[in-house]
C-alpha cells in the first residue's frame, strides 16, 4: 500500500451524493423511531452516539457531523446521552447500514465529571434542566462496547475530544495511572482523532461502496489497531529515541536539530548568518554549518528531506515502558507533539502487548470554502423538541454566539486545543459569518440584537497564518508565540477589524460583543484592533488571560511574559477613557500548574491585592491526558525540550493540600483560607506579610466561624462533607465546568475576577 499521504485533499463537499439524498433534508436528525416513520427512513445509515443533548446547531460536533453526512446524501441518526446499563437505548434505531460514530460529547467525560480536586461535579451543563449523571464516565469507552454488545458485526468508530487526547497510552490524573490506547479499550474498529469532517466523509463514502474498515488504512486522522510487527507496510522504521535521545544529558543540545552538541567527536555549529536564513525551516545540521547555501540549494535540501519523511514512521516506546518510566513517558509527549503538522507529520506507532497502535498523520485543515460549507448546512439552531424547552445551559451560553475560526497556534502547554483542532487557523468568510447572524437575528428565539461572541478558541487569530506557506508547511514548533512571537506570523488584524464593522451594520443589531478569550500578546502588535476592540466590543468587562505573573510557571504554560498584560493594560484604558466609557480588565489565572513554587503563587497573590482584583472562584490546574503540562505534571520533566535522564525537574505541586494551598493565595481575601496562608507564610520566611494594615496580604485577627474547612471554606458546601469519588462507569453527580460569568464592580471595591473553573 502507499503510504505517501497527499498535502492536497480531495474538496470537502466534491462527492457524489449516496442514493439516499433523495429523502431530503430533516428537520431535526431523528432521535426515535417515530422520526424515521415520518421521514420515510426504513433505517439509518449511519448511527451517532454522543454523550451530549442533542442541539442542531453548530457549536456542537455531532450536529455538524451529522448534517454534513445528511448533505453527503446518508441517513443518520442521533443516539443521546443513552441509558448505559444496558443495550436497549443503543437498538432503540435499529441497526445502521454502515456504522456507528460515538463521541462522549463536547467535553471530555472525566472533566465533565469532576472538579480539579477530584470531587463530583453537581450539574452537566449539556444535558437538559441540568441533571447530572446522565453519563457515564470514560463514556466513550462504555458507549463503544455497549454498541458492540447490540450489534457484534457493525463497525465502530469513536472520535472527539475524549478520543483525541486518549489515542495512545496517557496519564489519567483520575486513577493516577497510565491507561492504554482508548482504541483498545473502547474495542472500537478506528479512533478518529482532530476535526473529523474530511476523515469521516472519505470513510462513509468507502463504506458505502463496499470497502470494509479494516482496509482503510490510510485515513489521515485515524488511529489503527495492527499486531506488532517492525517496518509496516514496507516503511523504514525509525526509533524515537534516536530523534530525541534519552539518556545523559550533555553540554549543549541545537535546539534545531536536538542534536548532541560539545561531546568529544563534535563541534559547536556556527549558524549562518545570511537574511535568507529562516530557523523554522533551515535547521543547521553539523554538516552544513558554516557553508552558505542559495536559495535554490536551501530548497532543494528542504525537498530532499521532505521525500525521506514520507517513506518512515516513528517507534515510540511501548505501553509497558511509558507505563514503568516517567521518562519516556515525557520523551513520547514530546515527540507525539512534534508530530502534529498535518503537512509534515510522520505516522507514530506504540506498542501494546502483541498490538500497536498506529497513528496516521493529522487530517489536513479545511479551506475557507469547507469552512463555510460546513456552517452554512441547514440546522434548526436549535433543542431537539424532545427535550419540551427544558433549558439546556451550553446552549443557552453559545446561542447568540457565532464560531468565526477554528484552531490555535498558542500552544499553551496546559490546553487541549492544539491536540484537537491543531495549530493552522481555519477561517471562515466574512459573507458566511454574516448570514449566521442575519440567522440568528431571524431565527433564533430571544434575541434582542446582541451578539454575544464573535470569536473561536481564541478571540483575535481570526486570518493570522503564516506569511509563506512553505515555511508553515515545514516547521515543526511547538507554538506560533512562544517563547516570542514568531518572525513569520502575520500578526494584521486588519480582517477582523473589517469584520466586526460589517456585523456592527447588519440591520437587527445592537451591539456586538466579545467573549473569547483575547491574545493580548498579538493585539499589542495592532493598535488599531486594540482600538477598534475597546471602542465598540466590550460589554464592560473583557476577559483575557495571562494565568500567572512569575516567569517560571509561564515558561512551562508557554504564555508571554506579564509585561505583555501591562502593555495592552496601557492601551485598554487609554482607549476606554477616549471612548467616554468606564471598562474592566478581568484576568484569569491558574493555581497548582507545573512549575509553580509557593513563592510564585504568594507574588501572584500580592499582585492581586495590588491591583485590587479579588476572584470569586479559582482555577486550578487540571492535568488533562496527552497535554504537555500534564505530562510535566506525571514526569515532573519538561518535554518543551530534549528529555534526558538528569534534565530540568519541573517542580509540580500535587497531593490535595499543596493544590489547596496554591488556590487559596488566589483567594487571599477569603477568611477561609486564612489559617491555611498563615501556616504558609511562617513556613515561607514570610510571617512580615501577615498584619493589619493594607500592606499586609491576609490580617492577624479569624472571623468567628471562619477558618474551619482547611481553605475550602464555602466551596464545600454548607455542611463541608466530604465527597465521595469513582471513576467506574456507574451513576455518578456529575457538575460540568462552570460558564465564566463576571462578578460586580464599583469604583469604592476592590475589581471581582470572572467566576472560573473550579
Amino acid at each position: 500500500m502507499n503510504f505517501s499521504f497527499s498535502n492536497n485533499a480531495k474538496p470537502l463537499f466534491s462527492y457524489k451524493p449516496y442514493w439516499a439524498k433523495r429523502f431530503g433534508t430533516a428537520p431535526f436528525l431523528p432521535m426515535s423511531r417515530d422520526e424515521m416513520n415520518i421521514l420515510g427512513w426504513d433505517s439509518c445509515d449511519i448511527i451517532l452516539i454522543t454523550g451530549d443533548a442533542y442541539v442542531d446547531h453548530p457549536s456542537f460536533a455531532m450536529a455538524i457531523l451529522g448534517r454534513l453526512l445528511e448533505e453527503q446524501g446518508f441517513r443518520v441518526g442521533i443516539i443521546s446521552q443513552p441509558d448505559w446499563k444496558n443495550t436497549d437505548d443503543f437498538m432503540k434505531l435499529g441497526k445502521p447500514n454502515l456504522y456507528f460514530g460515538i463521541s462522549a460529547g463536547n467535553m471530555d467525560s472525566m472533566v465533565n465529571h469532576y472538579t480539579s480536586d477530584r470531587k463530583i461535579r453537581h450539574n452537566d451543563a449539556y444535558t437538559p434542566g441540568d441533571v447530572p449523571g446522565k453519563r457515564p464516565d470514560r463514556a466513550l469507552l462504555v458507549y463503544s462496547q455497549r454498541a458492540k454488545e447490540a450489534y457484534k458485526d457493525v463497525p465502530i468508530i469513536v472520535g472527539g475530544i475524549e478520543a483525541s487526547l486518549r489515542r495512545i497510552a496517557h496519564y489519567d490524573y483520575w486513577s493516577e495511572k497510565i491507561r492504554r490506547s482508548a482504541l483498545l479499550d473502547s474495542r472500537a474498529d478506528m479512533l478518529l482523532f482532530g476535526n473529523g469532517e474530511r476523515s469521516l466523509v472519505e470513510i462513509s463514502h468507502r463504506l458505502a461502496k463496499g470497502e470494509k474498515i479494516s482496509n482503510m488504512l490510510d485515513i489521515r486522522g485515524s488511529a489503527l489497531n495492527l499486531p506488532h510487527q517492525r517496518n509496516h507496510f514496507g516503511l523504514t522504521e525509525l526509533d524515537s529515541t534516536t530523534l530525541d535521545e534519552v539518556g545523559k544529558i550533555e553540554p549543549l543540545i541545537n535546539p534545531y536539530t536536538n542534536q548532541v552538541i560539545g561531546s568529544e567527536n563534535e563541534h559547536t555549529p556556527n549558524f549562518p548568518t545570511d537574511q535568507n536564513f529562516n530557523a523554522a525551516l533551515d535547521a543547521p545540521t553539523l554538516t552544513q554549518v558554516g557553508t552558505d547555501l542559495t536559495d535554490k540549494d536551501r530548497n532543494q535540501k528542504r525537498e530532499e528531506k521532505q521525500q525521506a519523511r514520507r517513506t518512515n514512521y516513528i517507534r515510540l516506546p511501548s505501553f509497558d515502558q511509558v507505563k514503568n518510566d516517567r521518562i519516556y513517558y515525557a520523551h513520547t509527549s514530546r515527540l507525539l507533539h512534534l508530530e502534529t503538522n498535518p503537512y509534515n507529520a510522520r505516522p507514530l506507532v506504540q506498542q501494546h502487548g502483541d498490538r500497536d497502535i498506529w497513528i496516521n498523520p493529522p487530517p489536513l485543515p479545511l479551506e475557507t470554502k469547507e469552512m463555510d460549507g460546513v456552517y452554512d448546512l441547514p440546522y434548526s439552531r436549535a433543542p431537539h423538541p424532545a427535550y419540551k424547552g427544558a433549558k439546556i445551559a451550553a446552549w443557552e451560553m453559545i446561542k447568540f454566539s457565532v464560531n468565526i475560526m477554528r484552531g490555535c497556534f498558542g500552544g499553551c502547554s496546559f490546553c487541549s486545543i492544539t491536540e484537537h483542532e491543531g495549530r493552522i487557523i481555519q477561517n471562515r468568510s466574512q459573507d458566511s459569518i454574516l448570514r449566521e447572524i442575519e440567522e440568528i437575528r431571524d431565527r433564533t428565539e430571544g434575541f434582542t440584537g446582541i451578539i454575544s461572541d464573535l470569536g473561536g478558541p481564541t478571540a483575535n487569530m481570526y486570518r493570522l497564518a503564516c506569511k509563506d506557506p512553505n515555511i508553515e508547511h515545514n516547521c515543526r514548533r511547538f507554538s506560533c508565540v512562544s517563547p516570542d512571537i514568531c518572525k513569520n506570523l502575520n500578526t494584521n488584524h486588519k480582517p477582523l477589524i473589517e469584520l466586526y464593522r460589517q456585523a456592527r451594520n447588519v440591520k437587527g443589531v445592537k451591539k456586538i460583543l466579545i467573549a473569547s478569550g483575547l491574545r493580548y500578546d498579538l493585539a499589542i502588535r495592532d493598535e488599531e484592533y486594540v482600538k477598534e476592540l475597546v471602542t465598540h466590543h466590550v460589554g464592560g468587562y473583557l476577559k483575557i488571560a495571562p494565568e500567572h505573573t512569575e516567569e517560571g510557571p509561564l515558561s512551562k504554560m508557554m504564555k508571554p511574559s506579564i509585561t505583555n498584560y501591562d502593555k495592552f493594560k496601557v492601551l485598554f484604558e487609554k482607549f476606554s477613557k477616549e471612548a467616554g466609557k468606564k471598562q474592566y480588565l478581568i484576568p484569569y489565572f491558574i493555581a497548582a500548574h507545573p512549575g509553580t513554587s509557593d513563592e510564585d503563587m504568594m507574588n501572584l497573590a500580592l499582585w492581586l491585592k495590588r491591583n485590587g482584583f479579588r476572584a470569586d472562584q479559582v482555577q486550578a490546574f487540571i492535568p488533562t491526558p496527552m497535554s504537555l503540562a500534564g505530562a510535566m505534571y506525571h514526569s515532573e520533566k519538561n518535554p518543551l525540550k530534549p528529555v534526558k535522564t538528569d534534565s530540568e525537574v519541573v517542580l509540580t505541586p500535587k497531593g490535595l493540600k499543596h493544590r489547596r494551598l496554591h488556590k487559596a493565595f488566589l483567594r487571599y481575601h477569603d477568611p477561609e483560607n486564612w489559617p491555611l496562608l498563615r501556616e504558609a507564610l511562617k513556613q515561607m520566611g514570610r510571617a512580615d506579610l501577615i498584619g493589619n494594615s493594607k500592606n499586609h496580604l491576609i490580617p492577624l485577627y479569624q472571623p468567628k466561624g471562619t477558618g474551619l474547612a482547611g481553605g475550602e471554606g464555602k466551596r464545600l458546601g454548607k455542611k463541608h462533607h466530604k465527597q465521595s469519588f469513582t471513576t467506574k462507569g456507574v451513576y455518578t453527580r456529575p457538575k460540568s465546568a462552570s460558564t465564566s460569568t463576571f462578578g460586580s464592580h464599583s469604583s469604592s471595591k476592590p475589581q471581582r475576577l470572572a467566576k472560573q473553573k473550579p
